[in-house]
């Protein structure tokens, strides 16, 4: 599966190209967005939550996630409106990380609210994935798809784009048969994450200087 995705291929886009282009599509007539969701840890410098979340300050995060309600709702209502789905599959590994836990957290919200979520224990794929894990992709409707690309501090870098139809075709089907894999967002939610103790964020030691 996603064999487009090996060895590199795609147009290299810079992560403020990936961002225009994205949005660009994204204003346009699609009627599906999807995601992949693999990596276990990311860094996301600019968002408030996370920033909480990397601080140490796990109630002050939980506070603004519920802080973008408003705003996450009018996009799904903006979405709904359009008639655009939003489909993402979330690859958990257990333990679950102290990322991974904040995440869950923002994806709760988003679910309640309109995105449809489907989570996949790691597990399930491993014989999907003895040579590489599965990309981080982004399907946009049938124009165009993405291989997020992150650099080596685990921030969004950019990404690889894709615009053969035969590839994006191939990719939906593929992104479909794991999507049908997946267990339900608030039932996972409810017994796996919401029993969890507040994570402790371990934080690297200054550089000697």
């Amino acid at each position: 599966m996603f064999e487009c995705f090996r060895g590199g291929a795609g147009d290299v886009l810079t992560r403020a190209e990936y961002l225009a282009d994205f949005g660009r599509v994204h204003r346009g007539d699609i009627g599906l967005l999807a995601k992949i969701e693999r990596g276990q840890t990311f860094k996301e410098p600019g968002s408030p939550s996370w920033e909480a979340f990397a601080s140490g300050d796990w109630a002050g995060s939980l506070r603004l996630i519920q802080d973008e309600r408003d705003s996450v709702s009018a996009y799904f209502r903006d979405t709904a409106r359009r008639g655009l789905a939003f489909r993402r599959i979330r690859v958990v590994e257990f333990p679950v990380s102290p990322y991974l836990q904040w995440e869950m957290n923002v994806l709760r919200l988003r679910s309640e609210l309109g995105e449809d979520i489907r989570v996949l224990d790691a597990r399930r794929i491993s014989a999907l994935e003895r040579d590489a894990p599965l990309p981080e992709v982004v399907l946009l409707g049938r124009s165009v798809m993405y291989a997020v690309i992150y650099d080596d501090e685990l921030k969004g870098a950019g990404a690889r784009r894709f615009t053969d139809t035969e590839q994006i075709g191939q990719t939906t089907r593929e992104f479909e048969a794991l999507y049908a894999m997946g267990e339900g967002f608030a039932e996972f939610f409810e017994r796996e994450i919401a029993p969890l103790a507040p994570p402790t964020v371990h934080h690297s030691p200054p550089a000697d200087r």
